[in-house]
């Protein structure tokens, strides 16, 4: 461990630290200008400053972002059945625009985090609650496949501006080289998405009706996600004359970021594969649905407290280090089910989901530490569309791979996690200079 922090200690002290924080100040309008002269332990207070802004930051998106995932990407799980039901169409129709959506998320992600890195998140964000909401009026007035389908693909450019890459690229904007704690606070919070928002939407269904539903989370993107990103979100200092003359960033598709691609896309079609089909996968081990529904349950929980492990243990080190132990859990988790059976149900789904939890938060900490904050939403962007992409075929493709291999579909995505594993380990720790 000690070679760890060495590792870590050296590429700090390389000048990484004053490059964010001139990068992080000169963006915010709240802070006093820097002239060309000053000082280090100007930088040193300005940075100090800074640093005691995030805890409301923090708060305002992790609150937006449960918001923005419970009201997008976790509603098809719901409201699939009762949208067929009503449309007269098989769940296949809902769940084959759901992808498209994602797709659409993915094409669009690097040329949104270029207007956040050249115009910061409050507008970006901001808007992704309006299409959001747009989205959900459409789908809840929907009467035939067509709308439907277009209300999905409204609701994929929401996602596109609304969801992690998004806010990661925002408070990469705000806080440079140090926004990685920013990052996990945010994660932390809308890890309970899932667990807020489908109660949330359940009740909505037994109570008021899909349509209605729909209608309520609209009102809830215009009414709490709206204000909340316009007004606590900082503006950026000469936005509007970088966007107007601002030319597009050349950022090399180099052998780390080929890399990272490869890492996220793996561990994202695990990701999207065991959200749709864990409880069908367990089941294949000899678990009773109850068993398999009682285990999966336990996935949101690992997630939240891996991330308090990396908020609170795993921060010293660098973000690569996480990353690797993340990618090894869900193949760990596999091994144990595959010696003990369904027994092991419950610990499978506490090591996949601690590794999940990790992963997220490395989705954005991971570039920034490797390649800082410029263009950094960008960046995020080219390296998120292939996870985006193999996030949308994941299901369907596991699904096809369920009914011909059954639970030994987890040597699949057990292959898929250490070959992500083996990735990282070709990606040095320390800091590239741009």
């Amino acid at each position: 461990m000690a070679c760890i922090r060495d590792e870590r200690k050296a590429g700090h002290n390389q000048g990484s630290r004053p490059q964010q924080v001139e990068y992080a100040a000169d963006a915010v309008d709240a802070r006093a200008p820097r002239t060309a002269n000053a000082s280090d332990d100007i930088d040193d207070q300005t940075y100090g400053d800074m640093s005691q802004r995030q805890l409301p930051i923090i708060l305002a998106l992790g609150t937006t972002q449960t918001l923005a995932w419970a009201s997008s990407y976790y509603l098809p799980a719901l409201l699939a059945d009762p949208m067929a039901h009503d449309l007269g169409i098989s769940t296949n129709w809902i769940f084959g625009a759901f992808s498209a959506s994602l797709v659409i998320s993915a094409m669009l992600g690097p040329r949104i985090g270029r207007q956040i890195d050249l115009v910061g998140g409050r507008q970006v964000l901001s808007a992704s609650n309006l299409i959001i909401a747009a989205g959900l009026v459409l789908l809840g007035f929907s009467q035939s496949v067509p709308v439907m389908a277009f209300a999905w693909l409204v609701l994929g450019i929401g996602m596109a501006m609304g969801l992690y890459d998004a806010a990661f690229a925002a408070l990469g904007r705000i806080y440079g080289t140090e926004a990685r704690g920013s990052i996990t606070g945010i994660t932390l919070m809308a890890g309970f998405a899932s667990t807020v928002g489908w109660p949330l939407t359940a009740w909505g269904l037994a109570h008021i009706g899909w349509r209605d539903t729909c209608f309520a989370w609209a009102a809830a993107n215009i009414l709490i996600g709206l204000p909340l990103n316009f007004f606590m979100l900082p503006t950026i200092k000469g936005a509007r004359q970088a966007a107007a003359t601002a030319e597009k960033p050349h950022v090399p598709l180099d052998r780390t970021m080929i890399l990272l691609a490869f890492v996220f896309a793996a561990v994202w079609t695990v990701t999207g594969a065991m959200a749709v089909h864990f409880p069908r996968i367990l089941e294949a081990t000899g678990a009773t649905h109850v068993e398999a529904i009682a285990a999966g349950a336990l996935i949101g929980p690992a997630q939240v407290i891996a991330r308090i492990l990396e908020a609170s243990v795993l921060k010293r080190f660098h973000p690569l280090w996480s990353t690797r132990l993340a990618c090894l859990t869900h193949p760990i988790g596999a091994a144990v089910v595959a010696v003990f059976g369904a027994p092991a149900a419950s610990a499978f789904a506490l090591l996949h989901g601690s590794g999940n939890g990790i992963l997220t938060i490395a989705r954005g900490t991971l570039p920034l530490s490797i390649f800082g904050p410029k263009d950094f939403g960008y960046r995020l962007g080219i390296i998120g569309a292939p996870a985006r992409m193999a996030q949308a075929i994941a299901p369907l493709a596991f699904g096809l791979l369920i009914d011909v291999m059954g639970a030994k579909v987890l040597m699949v995505s057990s292959a898929l996690s250490l070959s992500a594993l083996a990735a990282l380990f070709l990606i040095r720790a320390e800091k590239r200079p741009d």
